[in-house]
């Protein structure tokens, strides 16, 4: 439930600023957290006209020269990384001015000393010479809240309830809450915020507020009557749908409650998105992509929506809409340079893709669009520079590239030595691959995800012990890595060996990852090797609907080969061979059952 709700807890629906300005500029809410969405109808009341900001009451001051030599080398300090002296000119100047701008500034460098003390002194000047600054009240209630000076905050948060209109009152206590999970004592500011909102229990954001204060004690049968008298309250409120969906008992009841409010609205954006991700929490990937597809045909350049779509085509193994939707996503963001979500891992992926289909080309192309001054993102796409190079037929040049990576992390050195390996592997170079990894093995000894690679291509060079040893001891010192009980299992069953141990192996794997379709498929085959054909055709097609694989399609052939459905088995294998003509399993069972396609 925790993931599935990240996105409706307050936190996250609510805008970032400390508390409800009195007067605030017009502006578009149309991508603002849905708090201040539902309140946009509400942003008339004490509005001021667009782009005007509230008059402060500035002195008069003569700017001396001497005082302006002492405000220069004060910024010249600061700019060099000193900030006790350029504060303490700053604040001498606001007192003897009486200028908030000046006091203003004080604050700020204090602020980016992290000194808060200093910063709330600042401030508190701040107020004094501007008292109608709303920015000024904001950052006084912000710092006082950091140092847990409750009380002040309480009688300064009240009077703010109260001389609000009834129109703003509701995002007021929303902007209050999120000001208030800041506080050190979370039980007091809790309770604070429980009395702040008490007279107003007509209105549907008290009792949100309070549902979320009832979860942060642990109170989830309060919560839920909070949630329900919100809702009851506002019934086409989406966020008091969504909050009703988060205290829910379990995530079947969070589907239902979304699913039946959505039905009465179905413009409800917001719960649609809650929706769908419950849905891919469920495995339940067609209809979440439905609802996602709902949403994209509503808004159609919503970065997050195109992004979702991607991860779910690369989930059902549609390649192809997954390039569309993450292409979309990319071109998005590049006509959105302020947007603070990062591309890299989009742009990643469509390389992988375009290297999937063959186009190395585009491959490298996207790789050049990567815009990202992560060193790790960086080092990935050098990686991945390296195996497109290999690709094309330049295996020198590829480990030339690979030989310029300098790393201190060793986590990044193995990953050097796997690409390498991989490069000589894929050139018909597989002993020089193997011994490569053999030194890798000793430089490396507790990396498990290198020695489990390592056990793999072991296996592929025909040395079947060192391949068991190396996975037993990654299953040792992991005892949670499921890909290593899974591989373990899987050899034995494709040897035909040891089944018992095989399907023990396979079926500890599958507690773990009940919907893995690769440990799925495991299963089917070892249950086949074991002459249970009906539990591994069973198996088999349900890994096949999770992903459309060409080799669990090989396998759930061969079941159904053996019992006596050949044209069904002949048509998967011929769904392989259109997605993988030069799949060695496919080939290899052909080859075998003495049939051609």
């Amino acid at each position: 439930m925790k993931n599935a709700f990240a996105i409706v807890t307050l936190s996250a629906l609510l805008s970032a600023c400390a508390v409800a300005p009195r007067q605030q500029p017009a502006q578009d809410l149309s991508d603002q957290p849905l708090a201040a969405a539902e309140a946009r109808d509400h942003s008339d009341a004490g509005k001021t006209k667009e782009g005007e900001q509230a008059d402060e009451k500035l002195p008069n001051v003569n700017m001396t020269p001497a005082m302006m030599a002492q405000l220069m080398q004060a910024e010249m300090a600061f700019k060099n990384g000193d900030w006790q002296g350029p504060y303490l000119t700053m604040m001498s100047l606001a007192q003897q001015t009486k200028d908030p701008r000046l006091a203003k500034r004080a604050a700020e460098m204090a602020l980016s000393a992290k000194q808060a003390d200093d910063a709330l002194a600042a401030v508190k000047l701040w107020r004094q010479y501007a008292p109608d600054s709303e920015e000024a009240s904001q950052y006084y209630l912000g710092l006082i809240v950091l140092s847990d000076n409750l009380g002040e905050a309480e009688s300064i948060l009240k009077q703010r309830l109260a001389e609000a209109t009834p129109a703003a009152r509701g995002l007021v206590m929303f902007q209050m809450q999120q000001l208030l999970l800041r506080a050190k004592d979370k039980d007091a500011a809790v309770a604070m915020l429980e009395r702040l909102v008490a007279p107003y229990g007509n209105l549907m954001e008290t009792h949100v507020v309070l549902a979320q204060a009832a979860l942060a004690k642990n109170d989830k049968a309060a919560a839920r009557r909070e949630a329900q008298a919100a809702l009851q309250i506002k019934p086409d409120s989406e966020i008091a749908a969504l909050t009703v969906a988060q205290v829910s008992e379990d995530e079947g009841g969070a589907i239902k409650v979304l699913k039946d409010f959505l039905a009465a609205h179905p413009e409800a954006r917001e719960v649609r998105s809650a929706y769908a991700r419950l849905l891919v929490n469920e495995k339940q990937y067609e209809a979440a992509r439905q609802e996602f597809l709902t949403l994209d045909k509503a808004q159609p350049d919503n970065p997050g929506t195109l992004y979702a779509l991607g991860i779910l085509s690369m989930q059902m193994n549609d390649r192809p809409a997954a390039e569309k939707y993450f292409s979309r996503f990319v071109d998005l963001m590049d006509k959105a340079p302020e947007d603070e979500r990062d591309p890299s891992k989009a742009v990643m992926i469509l390389s992988q893709l375009a290297e999937e289909r063959g186009d190395y080309k585009a491959a490298a192309d996207w790789l050049d669009r990567l815009d990202s001054e992560d060193p790790k993102v960086q080092f990935g796409a050098q990686l991945r520079r390296a195996q497109l190079t290999a690709k094309q037929g330049d295996v020198a040049g590829a480990r030339k590239l690979l030989s310029t990576l300098k790393t201190d992390d060793k986590t990044e050195q193995a990953q050097v030595v796997l690409v390498d390996a991989q490069i000589l592997r894929d050139a018909g170079k597989g002993r020089e691959a193997f011994k490569l990894m053999e030194q890798g093995v000793k430089r490396f000894p507790d990396n498990m995800d290198f020695l489990y690679d390592y056990a793999l291509m072991a296996e592929k060079m025909g040395k079947t012990a060192v391949m068991e040893k190396s996975l037993r001891k990654v299953i040792a010192k992991s005892p949670d890595n499921m890909q290593a009980y899974n591989a373990l299992g899987y050899s034995l069953a494709d040897r035909n060996v040891r089944l018992k141990e095989a399907h023990r192996l396979i079926d500890k794997a599958l507690k773990m990852a009940p919907n893995d379709p690769f440990i799925l498929d495991s299963m089917g085959w070892v249950q086949y090797r074991m002459g249970k054909l009906d539990d591994a055709e069973a198996h088999l097609r349900k890994a096949y609907t999770l992903r459309n694989d060409p080799e669990i399609a090989v396998h759930l052939g061969e079941v159904l080969w053996k019992k006596g459905q050949k044209d069904d088995a002949r048509k998967l294998w011929r769904e392989a061979q259109a997605k993988d003509p030069k799949n060695d399993a496919l080939k290899s069972t052909l080859a075998r059952l003495h049939q051609t396609l």
